[in-house]
């Protein structure tokens, strides 16, 4: 085959049938090259973006997310360098500069290109560019901008680069327009975040097209279906994948790559994996089958055919635990036994985000929760329902349960009030965006779950994917849902958890008894309010049930016999509560003092292990 026709081959339409089950609003045609010596990329790409709103539009903007390895970014500066499992070292310098870019057909626009900073006005970030047009694109319009670029791959701390012995994870790697939507206040602007230490990516859906050239010894795996491969002259080649109905487009390339595959339920399963830990495919592929299973009884089947698990070596371990659509990073460790399900956890969380991240798509800058804190929440009862004790993790004969994993990072903060879960993901105060965006909320969707039960959850969730996929839903859209699944309207609940910062912390004061009567004082520790079921056993072994609407700072019960225990919320409903060892109250005050400090020794020793597995991990 000569060269014309090599290129014929790469670059010409080719016929796969698109599902359609996302909006084309922004395509790409992406042809970039790998210089693996000198990690950088060279590329040319073909943005077709849609106007579909009612207003014409004058200016694009893009993100530049590689500019967030460069000297003075906003996410340098918040990161401080490290970030995740590794830290920058002196060669960790990442960018990208555009080099040419004009509207097909038309001039160059590079004069018309200024960097802005949308969030915290730092000059010094390059992370979004502005386009002013030479003519605006008019309402149901399409344009086609065209653009080439260089970029140089960071070494890997922090979700993409380069590790020893030539891996890449390439993510997050070419210009990338801008979501052009209403803003809080119902005008059309563009959503172009900077980017920062802890927020990831919001993007409109649409077509990949890519062709990556790198040297022929490398294994790829990207995003999409692989639909050619071409052998050229200095041993390269070029590799073609394409995606449709994805907002996203990452990939992988190392020439040590072990690949394994197998097909389950007609989804191309494909792992590729450090050589020296290669039998961990097994778990991946178990967890994968797992969590297909358990998002088709519960949600809804996965749309797509392929996903791609990505095993990333020591080196490198910052690029573990990500995803994108249909290709999610993981991380396995040689001789790591079934007692901790760190490759598990990771996996079922990873493809999780298929759902939450790839197919509702919410805007992560904004409302990072959306996508972290459900997916949390699906992990744990992925965790319940498929694994002993819903255990992360087990040893010496204590097991780590998922949610109360979350819950246990919750309510051990020093100071839980410090923030609400509903705020931009660049606002939390330091060091609370993980417990705020992850597990608090994986714990108040739990809290809400027991409170109107799980065939109902069920139901929420599936309306909520069936309304909202491919869609970008706010929380409030959610909440929506809810109410009017529900035909109930529990507003009431989710103002308190996610948009205020009270907590919530119920107690048994104290129990009087004199003369065979008694009198029981319940608090309320908090301003967070949930209707409590409430347990009164009397000495005469008599049991009294009733709800506690918990409004109220103090309540005074009193019966005209002996109480023998009071206990808030008998079967731990509440995950919300602050101290569950407060809950209760007995006469016989040995035991009390036996299950407060057996239960703190249950955290303590839940804390211990969740230190050591983040050690190994």
């Amino acid at each position: 085959m000569n060269i014309v026709r090599a290129l014929f081959f790469l670059l010409s339409p080719i016929w796969l049938v698109a599902q359609g089950l996302a909006p084309d609003i922004a395509n790409y045609e992406i042809n970039v090259s790998l210089d693996a010596d000198k990690k950088q990329l060279e590329g040319q790409e073909l943005i077709t973006w849609q106007n579909t709103s009612p207003v014409e539009v004058s200016e694009i903007q893009m993100h530049l997310y590689l500019n967030a390895f460069r000297k003075g970014s906003s996410f340098l500066k918040e990161s401080k360098g490290k970030l995740r499992s590794d830290k920058k070292t002196k060669d960790g310098i990442g960018n990208t500069y555009i080099t040419q870019l004009k509207v097909k057909g038309g001039p160059s626009l590079l004069s018309k290109m200024t960097y802005i900073q949308p969030d915290d006005l730092n000059k010094e970030d390059r992370t979004v560019v502005s386009v002013k047009l030479n003519k605006p694109v008019l309402p149901g319009q399409k344009i086609q901008l065209e653009l080439t670029y260089r970029a140089k791959l960071p070494k890997v701390f922090a979700r993409t680069g380069y590790g020893d012995d030539n891996y890449f994870l390439v993510g997050q790697w070419f210009p990338k327009i801008g979501v052009w939507e209403k803003n809080k206040e119902g005008v059309w602007s563009w959503n172009c975040h900077q980017y920062h230490a802890h927020t990831e990516f919001y993007a409109d859906f649409g077509t990949y097209d890519v062709n990556i050239t790198l040297p022929r010894t490398f294994k790829v795996g990207a995003t999409g279906q692989k639909v050619g491969e071409l052998n050229l002259k200095d041993n390269l080649k070029t590799v073609r994948y394409k995606a449709d109905d994805v907002h996203d487009f990452a990939w992988t390339a190392s020439p040590h790559f072990d690949r394994y595959e197998e097909t389950y339920k007609g989804i191309l399963m494909q792992a590729l994996m450090q050589p020296e830990h290669a039998s961990q495919y097994k778990r991946y592929f178990e967890a994968l089958r797992t969590s297909i299973d358990y998002f088709e009884q519960k949600v809804a089947p996965y749309p797509h055919k392929t996903i791609t698990v990505v095993d990333p070596p020591v080196s490198a371990s910052g690029s573990g635990g990500m995803e994108y659509p249909t290709f999610i990073t993981a991380g396995s460790f040689w001789g790591v036994g079934a007692w901790a399900k760190f490759a598990e956890l990771v996996t079922v969380h990873e493809f999780g985000h298929q759902y939450f991240q790839g197919i509702l798509a919410s805007n992560e800058f904004e409302q990072s929760f959306m996508d972290e804190g459900f997916n949390q929440y699906f992990e744990g009862r992925i965790f319940d329902a498929h694994y002993p004790n819903g255990a992360s993790a087990s040893i010496f004969g204590f097991h780590v349960n998922d949610l109360l994993s979350s819950r246990n990072s919750y309510v051990t903060m020093e100071y839980p009030k410090i923030t609400e879960i509903d705020r931009e993901a660049w606002k939390y105060p330091g060091g609370t965006y993980s417990v705020m965006t992850y597990t608090k909320t994986a714990t108040a969707l739990k809290t809400f779950e027991n409170l109107i039960g799980e065939p109902a959850m069920d139901a929420v969730i599936k309306a909520y994917y069936k309304k909202w996929s491919f869609k970008h839903p706010y929380f409030n859209d959610f909440v929506e849902v809810a109410n009017t699944t529900l035909g109930n309207d529990y507003s009431w609940y989710f103002n308190q958890a996610f948009k205020s910062s009270e907590v919530c912390d119920y107690a048994v004061d104290t129990v009087y008894v004199k003369n065979g009567k008694s009198k029981v004082v319940l608090v309320n520790k908090g301003k967070f309010h949930l209707p409590q079921n409430v347990e009164v056993t009397f000495e005469d072994n008599t049991t009294l049930r009733f709800i506690w609407e918990g409004k109220n700072a103090k309540e005074i019960l009193e019966y005209p016999k002996v109480v023998k225990s009071v206990m808030i919320d008998p079967e731990h409903k509440n995950l919300m509560d602050l101290d569950w060892t407060n809950n209760g109250f007995t006469t016989e005050m040995d035991s009390l003092l036996s299950v407060k400090y057996f239960m703190k020794y249950l955290n303590y020793a839940e804390l211990w292990i969740l230190s050591f597995l983040t050690w190994i991990g």
